[in-house]
């Protein structure tokens, strides 16, 4: 293979790492924007996050069209074989993040249709800690730094206990006042939906590990999402 060779490849592998910091930005302010919508009862700027999931989902298809053909023309081996099918798995969990922040934006366009909940209080902080998990995860895979891929990895419990506040709190809500049940639910669906965002961040976490390292993390995934047990005004059983 001739140095030329070796630069070109380079490029790609450079260019696909481009892609992905790209689709996480994106990804990342469509959660921040969602959430915004939200709290600012702002329907336009819900209807535009919805709108402009699509670039998002350009993008999968663009990484996943040149992670096929830098397979097919450079047949690569070790660690870059396992740095571009990283690059199609994250983009899936990406294009994920992106569907969720879509959801939260269409959940606000009905819970800004009632009076404001106080409830909604605590979903500002579970969304700054999965916007930070998102920027740090994608710089862990920039950087191939299987420790900070780790640190993310072992952040996704703090939005897990979050949303158990959350969910027993809302639960309660409910019960005292049946007219807040219809926002209530919606607003039960956006926390789980940033649930979820973490979730996927852990999945990119896992895979930056793998690609920095060779191996998968040792240790049981963090979660502390006790919700399936929980009862109005019952303390949640552990697991």
């Amino acid at each position: 293979m001739t140095r030329h060779t070796i630069t070109a490849f380079e490029d790609e592998l450079r260019e696909l790492k481009s892609l992905i910091s790209r689709m996480g930005g994106l990804a990342e302010s469509a959660l921040a924007a969602s959430i915004d919508a939200l709290l600012k009862r702002d329907v336009d700027m819900a209807r535009k996050v919805i709108d402009e999931d699509k670039r998002i989902d350009d993008l999968e298809r663009e990484i996943e069209t040149q992670a096929i053909e830098i397979l097919a023309r450079r047949q690569p081996v070790a660690d870059d074989l396992r740095e571009i099918v990283s690059t199609l798995k994250i983009s899936s969990d990406l294009e994920r993040i992106g569907d969720y922040a879509k959801n939260i934006a269409k959940r606000a366009t009905v819970i800004n249709q009632s009076p404001p909940l106080k409830p909604i209080s605590v979903i500002p902080e579970m969304t700054r800690i999965a916007r930070k998990m998102i920027n740090d995860v994608l710089d862990a895979f920039i950087e191939r730094d299987a420790a900070k891929a780790l640190a993310v990895w072992q952040h996704d419990e703090q939005i897990d206990e979050l949303y158990n506040s959350l969910f027993r709190e809302l639960l309660t809500y409910m019960m005292e006042s049946p007219s807040a049940i219809t926002p209530c639910t919606h607003l039960l669906f956006v926390a789980k939906n940033i649930e979820r965002v973490g979730d996927h961040i852990t999945n990119i976490a896992e895979i930056v590990h793998y690609v920095a390292r060779g191996e998968m993390i040792d240790a049981a995934r963090p979660k502390s999402d006790t919700t399936s047990f929980a009862v109005a005004g019952v303390p949640p059983k552990s697991v």
